[in-house]
């Protein structure tokens, strides 16, 4: 989830006053900065005792680093290293207990042993059970055994041994070359009962003439071919990515994580990661990449940009290796497409360095200057929705994005703004905002976004650690919109995206529809970092950052959106409502509270939306198929941590049932007939005339994927229920 980040320019004292606070934190990780080259121990020393000074001064609820936070430090990173449990041995964990009640002496600035300890033992291992792996995957495996393998990770302990280590792996693997196998076999029926349909009724088909029917003993040798295809990249990708710097990364985010759920440790390069993310610029080359089984590769190139311009790379070349300038270049075979990403981008003007293999085979060395690059499909777009004579808009929001490093950087709230004066100018009946899957983002931007749609007043509420408050409002009088309105949530709208949709229910302004409930997340975030920058902009620095939970925030209304979340008014059925994704679900997460209620009056004093929601949540509570969608969601949820027999019949009753229950599920969310969904008439161009067609491609199959929403659909249907207003009045 993005973190809320507080950029408060009503409040400028306030904000001077976070900067002295960060510039502080700042010069003292430079004081101790030596300006010789330091050894990674040294450095990762400095950095752990900071981390830990600066939590327990400034986070918001910070537990105590004692021995009691050691031990679970020393649990929780042990899980970081061996998730799955089969890495590691019972005999390594109770040998590394010596340091179970040390690493919070470590943490205040003693000799760091555990993690490199730790570290050692993994690395052993991990060389271990590669050899486990290539040992148990040459070998036929006996689907006729009844075998099971457990899938509860975290109630089962470590292996006591090496025979029950192996074990581990055998059913592991076991199980991923039988889902294979079971598919292959499905393939085959599937592929020679339509070719039979094609003899009988003498219709030529080359497609099943050319599907070669296998034995069974071959599709067993094909899908072990293909697991074994998968393991060896992820070996390879955990040898190459996830070295002593990005375990040691995760060592401090295990500490930061304990404090809370959002308090995040960022390395340099993911620091410049984030905050490209947040702001939706970047300095890149101008090309999207894909990954296949050849690596990573140009999966489109953007015209005008500098691939573009270059004219030395074409989509299909596989980029073997990235050179930051004249720097030793980095070789990317193995990596994943996100972390080729990274290395790619990096700061205005500079120089980077690919090397990449021609479709033909050759290699060569193109050398690109980074140029600016707006990711604007991240960015509020809109649509219409067509019933009859009748239009309705539709504006999907991804993120709270704001670029406060750019005069002329992108502001979700003007973006917005910008969309729903082109759906007035197409006259709509009403507004749909969907804001599922949103994380959050600018605390800043969700007030001015909020403002668009209420008059003048508060929008949410934020209390510091010392229990000081502060309302941030609406200042601006006017509404940009007031016909009807519906916003989309699920459990994955979070924190920025809970402040919107909370402040549109307090104020009865619209209707708020999805999940049960959003995520929960109702804490701020700010990033303090450390060392010097290493650009003019100061986005990324010598030794990253910290994104620190310092404040709370509050609902108009006084209650904290903090593992409650926003209630919808109407709720929808949903994939995820029985799986523990929520902020509740976390054991760090902070607890729930409340503060007085703000002073705000209303958007009305009608009934009108309790109507149309207790209408529309009687529908969907007495409806047949939602009922079983339900009972079949509880069902699925159900199976997640039971033990999976890998005995082939039962394995294929199995999977059918889970196979057949999630079919019908997906039948029951499944629109009968498409709506008729287009883009605007300001639009077409972006849509339909895009210099970019890769690009042109994605904007179209977006409008079809629209209009096979449900959720969508419905939310159409409801914007017909309210009752249309006698004017618009103007924001400004």
């Amino acid at each position: 989830m993005h973190a809320i980040m507080t950029y408060v320019k009503q409040n400028k004292w306030k904000f001077f006053a976070t900067l002295i606070l960060v510039g502080g934190l700042f010069f003292a990780f430079n004081t101790f900065n030596a300006t010789n080259p330091e050894s990674s121990e040294v450095r990762h020393r400095k950095l752990l005792s900071t981390v830990g000074r600066l939590l327990e001064s400034e986070h918001y609820s910070p537990k105590v680093i004692d021995d009691k936070f050691s031990k679970e430090v020393f649990d929780a990173y042990l899980k970081t290293l061996d998730p799955e449990k089969n890495i590691l041995l019972q005999t390594d964990i109770d040998s590394l207990k010596v340091f179970a009640t040390t690493i919070d002496d470590e943490i205040h600035g003693a000799t760091i042993q555990f993690e490199p300890a730790a570290n050692s033992m993994y690395e052993r291992r991990a060389i271990e059970v590669k050899k486990i792996f290539e040992s148990i995957i040459q070998n036929p495996f006996d689907f006729t055994a009844d075998d099971s393998l457990k899938m509860d990770f975290d109630n089962m302990g470590y292996p006591k041994n090496e025979a029950e280590r192996i074990q581990r792996w055998n059913l592991s693997i076991k199980y991923k070359v039988l889902d294979r196998f079971v598919t292959l076999i499905e393939d085959r029926t599937k592929h020679a009962a339509a070719k039979a349909i094609a003899d009988t009724s003498k219709i030529k088909d080359t497609v099943k003439d050319n599907f070669v029917i296998k034995s069974d003993a071959a599709l067993e040798i094909e899908a072990r071919a293909t697991v074994k295809k998968s393991y060896v990249k992820r070996f390879s990708l955990l040898e190459k990515s996830f070295d002593k710097e990005k375990r040691f990364e995760s060592f401090l985010n295990t500490i930061t994580g304990l404090m809370d759920p959002h308090t995040d440790y960022f390395a340099p390069v993911e620091k410049r990661s984030f905050t490209e993310q947040m702001s939706g610029t970047f300095y890149g080359i101008g090309a999207q990449l894909t990954q296949d089984d050849n690596g990573v590769k140009i999966a489109s190139i953007q015209p005008g940009g500098a691939a573009w311009k270059s004219g030395q790379l074409v989509v299909n070349d596989v980029i073997v290796k990235i050179a930051q300038g004249a720097e030793e270049p980095v070789d990317v075979s193995g990596y994943e497409t996100t972390d080729a990403v990274k290395l790619i981008r990096g700061d205005l003007g500079t120089e980077v360095r690919l090397t990449v293999r021609k479709p033909d085979g050759t290699t060569k060395i193109v050398s690109l200057i980074r140029e600016k690059i707006v990711l604007d499909e991240g960015f509020a777009r809109s649509a219409i929705i067509q019933n009859g004579n009748d239009k309705y808009g539709y504006i999907l929001l991804p993120d709270f994005y704001a670029d406060f490093e750019r005069e002329d950087g992108a502001r979700c709230s003007k973006d917005i703004a910008k969309e729903v004066e082109k759906l007035k100018a197409e006259k709509v009946k009403g507004i749909i905002i969907d804001i599922r899957y949103n994380g959050g983002g600018s605390l800043y931007e969700v007030v001015q976004m909020a403002g668009l749609f209420i008059d003048k007043g508060p929008i949410v509420q934020i209390r510091s650690k010392e229990g000081k408050s502060q309302v941030l409002s609406d200042e601006t009088p006017g509404i940009l919109y007031d016909g009807p309105l519906v916003v989309m949530v699920n459990e994955f709208s979070a924190s920025a995206s809970e402040i919107f949709a909370g402040a549109i229910q307090d104020y009865k302004r619209g209707l708020i529809v999805g999940s049960t409930s959003s995520y929960g997340k109702g804490t701020v975030q700010r990033n303090v970092s450390f060392g010097k920058p290493l650009d003019a902009m100061g986005i990324q620095t010598e030794y990253g950052a910290v994104k620190l939970t310092f404040q709370k925030f509050y609902r108009v209304t006084g209650s904290s959106t903090q593992r409650k979340g926003v209630v919808p008014d109407v709720v929808f059925p949903d994939d995820y409502e029985f799986l523990k994704y929520r902020e509740k679900d976390n054991p760090s997460a902070l607890p729930w509270d409340e503060m007085e209620r703000a002073k705000y009056t209303p958007w009305t004093t009608s009934n009108e939306i309790a109507s149309i929601a207790a209408k529309a949540n009687n529908k969907i509570k007495n409806d047949t198929a939602t009922i079983r969608f339900k009972k079949n969601l509880q069902w699925v949820s159900g199976q997640v941590d039971k033990p999976v027999a890998l005995e082939l019949n039962k394995y294929i009753q199995y999977k059918k049932e889970i196979q057949g229950v999630i079919q019908q599920n997906e039948n029951i969310l499944k629109l009968k007939k498409p709506m008729t969904v287009t883009a605007l008439k300001a639009d077409y161009d972006k849509f339909y005339n895009n210099p970019d067609k890769t690009k042109q491609d994605r904007y179209q199959a977006w409008l079809k994927m629209v209009a096979k929403d449900i959720q969508v659909n419905e939310s159409s249907k409801l914007l017909n229920e309210f009752t249309r207003p006698n004017s618009i009045a103007k924001k400004g």
